[in-house]
């Protein structure tokens, strides 16, 4: 496999074909921990979850410009790995060392979107997030040889540093408006540094929406009142004032995410290239530090928001085919008129762009395989990951731990000795116990609940052991609380299911499907 990666990259490293001049700009939004909020969802799933509650004006003006995705999942709910998978268009088992969080040194051979686009003649830069953490940072992206962020960087530390500069006597509104103003200049940067012939591909990559943020922000700065939230979280989350609020301020960052996108909109307009830019708005995975969030294969953890329009693309459609974002790397590399190198797994989604068709236009698109190795490194003795695969379609999910002695979440270090930690630790501190949960509020209370009559049964879904196989029938379950694998009735869907998993993992080169330890040791249990 390693030998069809080089050739693939050689290949498509020195261009011959000829370009034409009309290839469209490339706009990229992706966001750190963004799962599926938007409250164009709301309008497309009906009432009863917070996408009832979040505003998101101008993700939703993209999505009437263009395409909704009902169906988009990331390749695997952990930031590195899914960044893989999305800038070299593979699978993210099929990237080497991106195959984990803090991933060793970026393997050069493997073909990036952004580079084959430089290599095409586009000018490209990023601000803030790419790629990693890992090393190089921002590696597939050039590293920081295109990076524009001397306008600053505070958008990622949206509410601790609005919160800072009301307290220093700046209203609520100027304060954000410093930070809007900043991502604004970074954008003209990089807009009057372009060359006039050339179009561009800009990555903007704000992490707000990754943890940790002011508790109470959501209120404060967004006026989401957390009581709005009654009823409509998820039932594996306990739906009680502290937990409240902590979704609350998540939805905030969200909010802050798209007054940032319209601010970069209104940029593109009065420079008229707003027409002519391709744009494609997405996040990396799930909420962080909510129970079947991140670092989990259920909905919660892998679905995230999905909209892109721009040129040749009609508006007001809700495509229900299942994309992984892996798919995003041949979409843009087609968009610019370039060959997808073989070595590339996703699927181009241009038929899906160009269609004016709603619902299921592509009749295979019918499910999305997804998986995890290693997230926190220390989150489990010697380094060890929690490797997972599932296949999720229209009516089912399969779940299949590899390692179910294993704890999913990371081992209960100290949690019952003289060192268990604190509520306050476990708001700040992600390591205390259970290190693949990122610390929160929430973490806090299910810890601090577990023995308790409300408490245990939340604690159990958060952390517990799992099972090796999970089934889930999602028209009586959408929120896959109720594992059917060992009901005798469901055998056969199992086993088929399970065929259908194991297939696509062959016959893409998952080590974990070949009898390949190799994801069991270094450098992928290196501390």
């Amino acid at each position: 496999m390693a030998a069809g990666l080089i050739l693939s990259a050689l290949w498509i490293s020195s261009p011959t074909w000829i370009l034409a001049d009309d290839r469209p700009n490339i706009l990229i939004i992706f966001a750190d921990d963004w799962g599926r909020f938007a409250s164009a969802y709301a309008q497309v799933d009906g009432p009863g979850s917070p996408n009832d509650i979040v505003k998101t004006p101008n993700i939703d003006r993209i999505a009437r410009q263009g395409v909704l995705f009902r169906n988009a999942f990331v390749g695997s709910p952990s930031c590195t790995p899914c960044r893989s998978a999305l800038l070299t268009g593979q699978y993210f088992w099929r990237t080497g060392p991106g195959a984990i969080l803090r991933a060793p040194n970026w393997d050069s051979r493997l073909p990036a979107f952004p580079l084959l686009l430089h290599d095409a003649g586009y000018h490209i830069g990023k601000a803030y997030k790419v790629w990693g953490p890992g090393k190089p940072v921002d590696a597939p992206f050039g590293q920081q040889r295109f990076a524009y962020e001397k306008g600053g960087r505070r958008i990622n530390d949206f509410s601790e540093t609005v919160t800072q500069l009301v307290a220093g006597g700046s209203d609520i509104d100027a304060a954000k408006n410093e930070l809007y103003e900043e991502v604004e200049c970074n954008v003209e940067e990089f807009l009057e540094r372009k060359p006039k012939e050339k179009p561009f591909c800009f990555w903007l990559g704000p992490t707000n929406v990754h943890r940790r943020w002011v508790k109470g922000s959501g209120k404060r700065l967004w006026n989401i009142n957390p009581d709005a939230l009654r009823g409509k979280l998820p039932p594996f989350l306990p739906d009680v004032p502290e937990v409240r609020e902590d979704f609350a301020d998540y939805l905030g960052e969200i909010q802050a995410l798209d007054a940032v996108i319209g601010r970069v909109l209104g940029l593109l307009e009065s420079r008229q290239l707003l027409e002519s830019t391709l744009i494609a708005i997405s996040g990396d995975h799930g909420p962080p530090g909510f129970t079947h969030g991140k670092c989990n294969l259920y909905d919660f953890g892998t679905a995230v928001s999905l909209v892109i329009a721009g040129p040749g693309i009609p508006p007001n459609r809700v495509v229900d085919d299942f994309v992984q974002l892996m798919d995003l790397a041949p979409t843009f590399l087609e968009a610019a008129q370039l060959p997808i190198p073989e070595a590339m797994t996703g699927k181009s989604l241009m038929p899906l762009l160009r269609s004016t068709s709603s619902g299921q236009v592509e009749s295979g698109r019918t499910f999305v395989v997804t998986g995890r190795e290693r997230h926190v490194a220390q989150a489990r003795d010697g380094n060890l990951p929690y490797p997972q695969r599932a296949v999720r379609t229209k009516d089912h999910l399969l779940i299949i731990n590899f390692a179910p002695e294993r704890w999913p979440m990371g081992n209960p270090y100290h949690l019952d000795d003289e060192r268990a930690p604190s509520s306050a630790a476990l708001e700040v501190n992600t390591y205390a116990t259970f290190s693949d949960m990122d610390q929160s509020p929430t973490k806090a209370w299910l810890v601090h609940h577990r023995n308790q009559a409300d408490g245990k049964r939340f604690f159990e879904i958060a952390f517990a052991r799992r099972p090796r196989e999970e089934l889930y029938i999602l028209a009586s379950d959408p929120h896959q609380m109720h594992n059917v694998a060992d009901e005798p009735q469901h055998q056969q869907l199992l086993a088929a299911l399970k065929d259908q998993l194991l297939g696509e993992l062959k016959r893409t080169g998952d080590p974990r499907a070949l009898g390949d330890d190799r994801f069991e040791k270094p450098p992928f249990t290196d501390p």
